[in-house]
């Protein structure tokens, strides 16, 4: 299986979730969306444990199987693809989850997540262990 990682799943995660380290250890890549980078950074750095933090998600980003999926083309017209669907539903959910989700849809691979708000993304799939 392939899953796509978000923030809040990614927490849980490095708090040792037993739930999510089994679902992580049956994965055979996850990819971790750079705008999930950028959400963590911004939440080390206004934390208190920000070199702990840094440290314990580098060792993470090196682990076998995890990629770094930095926004392209295809991502970034999925992205428009999806604000174009809420927009005509009326279901708007965060600017950052629809290029998490954009993301997850491109690599085709399920989402772990524990943020309901993707159930209203067509075509994603979702691991909510």
């Amino acid at each position: 299986m392939k899953l796509c990682i978000d923030t809040c799943a990614y927490s849980k995660l490095a708090l040792m979730s037993p739930e999510l380290i089994d679902c992580v250890d049956e994965t055979e890549i996850i990819y971790f969306p750079s705008i999930v980078l950028g959400e963590l950074f911004a939440g080390f750095c206004m934390g208190k444990k920000e070199r702990e933090n840094r440290v314990a998600l580098g060792r993470f980003l090196d682990l076998p199987g995890v990629k770094i999926v930095n926004v392209d083309t295809a991502i970034a017209d999925r992205y428009g693809f999806i604000i174009k669907q809420f927009r005509k539903q009326g279901t708007p959910i965060p600017t950052n989850d629809i290029w998490i989700a954009a993301t997850a849809l491109e690599t085709g691979s399920r989402l772990l997540t524990y943020d309901l708000h993707f159930t209203c993304v067509p075509g994603l799939l979702i691991v909510s262990p």
